[in-house]
């Protein structure tokens, strides 16, 4: 359900989070499928919420969910202190990419691991 956080988080719609859990729509494919009979099952009823929903699902038909998971912000890596240790750890590292940029990264790591993303388990 992270997932479908971050998802409306970045359509700027995070108010219907729980809307969205409390229906069943905790996981992208299931989201793949809402129509507008869903969107009034949640509660969204602002035509532009609706519409930028349904804008977003029909990315997520055509183009898989790797587009939500790979939505990236710059962010700093700032030290904080370990509760074990008294040492530093740091945080993860953010990096932002252009979209065609991660794409062809992602694309490349595939064929280096010889992953098929159209075989079973993928298809």
């Amino acid at each position: 359900s992270q997932i479908v956080e971050e998802w409306l988080r970045t359509l700027g719609l995070i108010q219907y989070y729980q809307s969205f859990i409390d229906n069943g729509y905790d996981d992208l494919e299931v989201c793949k499928q809402i129509g507008d009979p869903d969107l009034d099952a949640i509660g969204v009823d602002a035509p532009s919420h609706r519409d930028d929903i349904l804008a977003s699902v029909l990315t997520l038909r055509e183009q898989g969910a790797t587009h939500v998971y790979f939505t990236l912000e710059e962010a700093v890596q700032t030290p904080t202190p370990t509760a074990a240790t008294s040492s530093t750890s740091f945080g993860p590292s953010v990096v932002a990419f252009p979209k065609l940029q991660l794409m062809s990264i992602v694309r490349d790591k595939l064929i280096e691991d010889e992953v098929d993303l159209t075989l079973a388990p993928f298809a």
